[in-house]
């Protein structure tokens, strides 16, 4: 039996913290669906999950701190593309998050990120501190 082994493909960005890197992670998610052949469909859930890690690894991970940086790993290894995004915050405790499907949470204006990216990606997992999140799509 011959086996066989795929080739795995890496792009890293390192990125500000500032909210006009959303476009250069978003330009980097659009040459990967391209060059992938990503469906719409699973490009909608990177483009929506991505930006959200994004935002709150700027926003409320690093705190707009001019002086950390984000950095997002794509990983593609065969049909899957597996995205990493890290900040320099202490974290948080995403594990005893506010449902923001209970109606006492209905019309707040945050807390909606995590949930969204639990229910978009194929795979969410956090680490231990909560300042990296792995997000993987089946392409």
């Amino acid at each position: 039996m011959q086996q066989v082994n795929q080739a795995t493909d890496l792009y890293t960005l390192q990125l500000p913290s500032a909210t006009e890197s959303i476009t250069l992670l978003e330009n980097l998610i659009e040459e990967l669906a391209d060059k992938y052949k990503v469906s719409d469909d699973v490009f909608a859930n990177m483009m929506t999950c991505l930006n959200e890690a994004l935002n709150n690894a700027i926003l409320h991970g690093n705190k707009l701190d001019p002086n950390k940086k984000v950095i997002v790993n794509a990983e593609v290894d065969g049909r899957r593309i597996t995205w990493t995004v890290t900040d320099e915050g202490p974290g948080f405790d995403y594990v005893h998050l506010a449902d923001p499907t209970a109606p006492e949470n209905l019309e707040a204006l945050t807390g909606r990120g995590v949930f969204i990216i639990k229910h978009l990606a194929d795979q969410c997992v956090f680490n231990a501190a909560g300042n990296e999140v792995e997000l993987l799509f089946k392409i």
